[in-house]
């Protein structure tokens, strides 16, 4: 243990000490802000976290995009729970960026490590990690970490805030702290005196902090495990809420873009004189490629309709850039050729597998492969920005507001400080809104407005054909059994592109280096317990760039991962859940989790015929990520057509502590209907390296009729809580994939799913 006095040493020993003292001490407070709150007349802030107003209102501040996966309800049940506040009294408010929202739990979750691996190597560099990502890290939405991230910081919000008002009171009243509770909005003595937050707000804010608060037990809570009404669902039913595409700044002006068709092209030259004569026309520009994205020619004018037909109407010949060549076939042969080579960065290793499989009674091989895919989100790419005596004032969706601040500022040749921005609804991320490519692009644009503010609205179009996509990725798995029929080696080998090295660049400019877990998550950080066991990833280079998508590398691993234990099942002649049991012997959470999923989809009992007489098989899938195991269990038919329909989906989730099981059941409901989009329709083709796809005819979404019934089953677990926004997605696929092989004895090793 480092004492302090060892730091009061002089010379290079202070430093040292200083170093080592940094490391061993825990990431600095995420109580206060670096500057006081915005408070507005009768508010009292209490902390970075909770303002409390005369009128007895409770606003939480909120760090993190609402973007439907219910996190705004979550986290302020959470800091209202340890406030004990009413949920009547709550109502929401976004944070400033600032460095105590940045995200920890996204950047520690993304290290490398086996989630078994309990090494001290593990324990400091996740520690490290945080430590550093309070100092220097990113205000983030993403990697199913919201709930994850502010567990204990909400909590420690509302119970600072709670025992200040209760200070506040036991000195108006002249008794002990100790006597005095807190109690759905209202602090109460044992004597019958009882104030509302909202008298006691103003005193209690001047209040010292308290020292070490004791947070609640489980069995206290009030709020924690209920079924909340979602905090925003009243605005979005009574269309008050207000998402990026309606800000409505006085004065708006509208831009529109014609982008280069290859993507990550620019414009060579261009024409305007044809635009410029159009009616509302202010202003024709061209635009560089910000932060990855492609370049092209904006028009602002004063309606959508006119900025639309006037950028139609601009003539542009482009340097289509390094992706000119590119196309599906040459991706997938580039691919395919480098698995035949592959050696790879290996994530995870058991044993000896190469002699295992040496020594096997039998081995098994398949290769599988998913798409590029395009993240779809129902409200298309859009940033409002206005630029007026050198600062400027951002509208926009995001997962990363600091980002968004930084890239604007940028692209305007101004300080970040000098950037406000307002984070609105999202209507849909999916890790699409992590980018920052359309927030300089717009800044770039509003830059030459006089001051007006403008709107960059892209069509449906440019926001299929312009995205950061799902890495297309290829995969190799062997499996080698004893004469007996027992698995004694696996192996797995995947190829395709690295998305953090891409961000890296993109976003900060900086080189990445090292292994980026996210190319093999879902295929090396998995309970089963193989003997023996190498699992490995090649990264392959292209001029396709590639985002973070729901669920990222476990969207096809899992599909990889678990359509191969189906097949080494089938090739032991055992049934796929006792096969997977078998192999779960040390991990009884998971074991739990597949084993009730079996029960309640009926496992192992004959499946009556549909109503139009089809018949019907399951399949199963288990999967890990984002903290969370998810079982799913699917009931599937095939059409004379060859159609796949999916009738019935039972799902069993342990995500640790239920925060909401409203929430965690949308969200795997959710997570059921985009997985199922991406494997029976998901598919970015391209050719002379331009998307092929446009809008929903040819990206098609799973409709309404054709959803399956989606069944729920949340395990009760006193763990701290986990993901829930992602982990619902990857099962999905192979649950389907299996119950096809189960129904017409066909193994498809390809994603979309289509039945020869």
């Amino acid at each position: 243990m480092v004492k302090r006095r060892t730091v009061l040493l002089g010379g290079a020993a202070t430093a040292g000490a200083l170093v080592i003292g940094w490391g061993v001490m825990p990431p600095r407070q995420r109580l206060h802000p670096s500057d006081p709150l915005p408070q507005t007349r009768g508010q009292a802030a209490l902390n970075g976290w909770v303002k409390v107003g005369a009128d007895n209102t409770v606003t939480v501040m909120m760090a993190k995009s609402e973007m439907g996966q219910g996190a705004h309800t979550g986290l302020a049940a959470i800091l209202a729970e340890e406030l004990d506040a009413d949920w009547a009294q709550v109502r929401l408010e976004m944070t400033p960026i600032d460095d105590i929202y940045n995200n920890l739990a996204t950047v520690v979750d993304g290290l490398p490590f086996h989630p078994d691996n309990d090494g001290s190597m593990k324990a400091v560099a996740g520690w490290l990690t945080a430590k550093t990502m309070r100092e220097v890290g990113v205000m983030m939405t993403g990697g199913s970490s919201s709930i994850k991230d502010l567990w204990l910081p909400m909590r420690e919000a509302g119970a600072h805030a709670r025992a200040m008002l209760i200070r506040a009171a036991a000195a108006q009243w002249g008794v002990q702290a100790t006597e005095c509770t807190a109690n759905a909005g209202w602090v109460e003595h044992t004597a019958g005196q009882r104030a509302t937050f909202g008298e006691l707000a103003a005193m209690a804010a001047q209040q010292p902090m308290p020292g070490k608060v004791t947070l609640k037990e489980p069995a206290q809570f009030k709020l924690i495990g209920k079924p909340l009404t979602r905090i925003e669902a009243p605005s979005k039913l009574d269309g008050t809420a207000v998402f990026g595409i309606d800000a409505n700044p006085p004065g708006l002006l509208h831009a529109s873009l014609v982008m280069c068709p290859t993507r990550g092209g620019k414009v060579a030259r261009f024409d305007a004189a044809a635009a410029q004569k159009l009616p509302g026309v202010k202003h024709v520009l061209e635009v560089a490629p910000y932060h990855g994205g492609t370049g092209g020619v904006a028009v602002i004018a004063d309606t959508p309709w006119h900025a639309k037909k006037a950028a139609a109407a601009v003539t542009v010949e482009w340097d289509h850039g390094p992706a000119a060549t590119l196309s599906s076939e040459t991706v997938m042969a580039r691919l395919a050729q480098a698995l035949d080579q592959a050696k790879g960065f290996g994530y995870h290793s058991a044993g000896d597998v190469d002699a295992a499989m040496q020594g096997a009674a039998t081995t098994i091989t398949a290769d599988y492969r998913a798409p590029y895919l395009a993240h779809a989100a129902l409200e298309p790419i859009n940033c409002t920005v206005q630029f007026k005596d050198g600062a400027a004032t951002v509208w926009t969706s995001t997962q990363v507001p600091g980002l968004a601040r930084r890239a604007a500022a940028k692209a305007l040749g101004i300080d970040d400080e000098k950037v406000t921005v307002h984070q609105l609804l999202l209507g849909g991320g999916f890790g699409r809104r992590l980018e920052a490519d359309y927030v300089a692009q717009a800044a770039a644009i509003a830059k030459v407005a006089g001051g007006a503010p403008v709107q960059t609205l892209w069509s449906r179009e440019q926001d299929t054909q312009h995205d950061f996509y799902r890495p297309a990725c290829l995969a190799r798995s062997k499996a080698g059994f004893d004469a007996q029929g027992q698995l004694v080696a696996w192996h797995n080998i995947s190829v395709g592109q690295a998305i953090v090295p891409q961000v890296l660049v993109r976003t900060f400019g900086l080189a990445g280096a090292g292994p980026d877990k996210t190319t093999s998550e879902g295929a090396f950080d998995q309970p089963y317990e193989w003997p023996h066991a190498r699992i490995a990833h090649e990264i392959v280079d292209l001029p396709l760039p590639v985002g973070f998508w729901r669920s990222v590398g476990h969207s096809h691993q899992a599909f990889f991962k678990e359509s191969f234990v189906d097949e080494a099942a089938a090739a032991a002649k055992q049934d796929p859940v006792a096969f997977r049991a078998a192999l779960l012997q040390k991990h009884l959470r998971h074991l739990k989790v597949l084993q009730k999923a079996a029960e309640l989809a009926d496992w192992g009992k004959p499946l009556a015929p549909g109503a139009a007489g089809e018949k019907r098989a399951r399949g199963v899938a288990l999967h890990q990520s984002f903290g969370s195991i998810v079982a799913q269990v699917a009931e599937v038919s095939v059409g004379a057509d060859k159609a796949i329909r999916v009738h019935r989906v039972v799902c069993v989730v342990d995500c640790g502590a239920a925060i909401n099981p409203n929430l965690i059941a949308q969200q795997m409901e959710s997570g059921v209907v985009f997985g199922l989009t991406a494997a029976l329709y998901g598919e970015i083709t391209l050719k002379d390296g331009q998307v092929q796809q446009s809008n929903f005819h040819d990206v098609p979404l799973l409709r309404m009729a054709d959803c399956p019934q989606v069944e729920t089953h949340i395990i009760d677990s006193a763990e701290p809580p986990e993901g829930v926004g992602e982990p619902g997605v990857p099962p999905i696929a192979p649950a389907v994939a299996n119950a096809l092989f189960a129904l017409t004895g066909q193994r498809l090793r390809a994603l979309p799913l289509k039945l020869a």
